[in-house]
C-alpha cells in the first residue's frame, strides 16, 4: 500500500522500478554504443570474446597533430589483447547519437582489424558504406 507523504511532497517510494534507469549519463550511453558494436562483431568473430574492450575519456598524451580515436594492444604473457575507444575525441567529432554510433563502430572495426592483421573491410563487410 502506498501512502501520501505527510509533508505533502507526493508519494513515497521509488518513481520507477530499479531495473529502469531514470537517466543515463553520456558515459553510460557511450559505453552501451561500444558494447553494441562489439556484440555485432563477436557474432562474426567469436575469438573477440578473449579481447578486453575498454572506454577511456581521453588518450594518454598526444605526440602528433591528430588525436587518436582508439587504440589496440596485442595479448601479452598474462594480459589479454585490448581495444581502447576514447570517448571525448569521438564525442567532439560527432553531432548526434547516430553519427556517434557509426563513428564508434568504425573505430572498433579498425582496431579489431589491426589486432587480427586484417583489413577493416574483411572484419566488417559494411565498413565505410554507412
Amino acid at each position: 500500500m502506498r501512502r501520501r507523504d505527510r509533508h505533502g511532497r507526493g508519494m513515497r517510494g521509488p518513481v520507477a522500478p530499479p531495473q529502469v534507469p531514470l537517466s543515463a549519463s553520456r558515459a553510460d550511453t557511450f559505453r552501451d554504443l561500444v558494447l553494441d558494436s562489439v556484440e555485432r562483431l563477436e557474432r562474426r568473430w567469436p575469438q573477440l570474446a578473449d579481447v578486453d574492450f575498454m572506454v577511456m575519456e581521453v588518450p594518454p598524451s598526444v605526440t602528433g597533430e591528430t588525436v587518436p580515436l582508439g587504440g589496440s594492444a596485442p595479448a601479452e604473457k598474462d594480459e589479454p589483447a585490448r581495444v581502447v575507444v576514447y570517448r571525448r575525441p569521438i564525442e567532439i567529432r560527432s553531432k548526434n547519437r547516430d553519427e556517434r554510433a557509426l563513428l564508434i563502430h568504425e573505430v572498433v572495426v579498425e582496431q579489431v582489424a589491426e589486432l587480427l592483421g586484417l583489413s577493416p573491410e574483411s572484419v566488417d563487410p559494411r565498413y565505410g558504406q554507412d
